[in-house]
């Protein structure tokens, strides 16, 4: 007697289902990862903005005040834009996160059940095998002994 289909054909579909949901854990967290880029080069950006800026103050040219003020303005309204998108990567990220960990449980127990029943299977089979011989000794012990009485 084997592992009962029903449990192999379990087995395999968390198996599959682990893996949908590990695909889309890896997703969401190259999203997230992105858009935190995304950020940083805004924070970057406008570093390099007040940069200029102060640089313009030693050199005293306008249109190089001009241009950090422009780019730090824009860094800031993009890292308000991304602000947002992060946190909701990062909540998806986690939802993600937890719904991969829930089917690698469902699949760890598919996978314990399995094992149970081919322990189990094998328990059995062993018994069998030794009920065969305690009956084929006993035969024998006893046809010794009805050959005895005869002779």
């Amino acid at each position: 007697m084997s592992v009962p289909r029903a449990l192999e054909r379990l087995l395999r579909i968390r198996g599959i289902e682990e893996e949908q949901r590990r695909l889309r854990l890896e997703a969401a967290t190259a999203r997230l990862q992105s858009l935190e880029q995304a950020r940083e080069a805004a924070a970057q950006r406008e570093r390099q903005g007040r940069a200029r800026i102060t640089e313009s103050a030693v050199s005293g040219e306008l249109a190089d005040r001009v241009a950090g003020l422009v780019e730090t303005d824009t860094a800031r309204a993009r890292a308000r834009i991304l602000e947002p998108r992060v946190a909701a990567a990062e909540t998806e990220t986690i939802e993600r996160r937890r719904e991969f960990l829930e089917k690698r449980v469902e699949r760890r127990q598919a996978a314990t059940l399995m094992e149970e029943a081919a322990a189990r299977d094998e328990l059995e089979s062993g018994r069998r095998s030794q009920r065969g011989i305690d009956e084929w000794f006993g035969a024998r012990v006893y046809r010794e002994a009805d050959a005895e009485e005869q002779g």
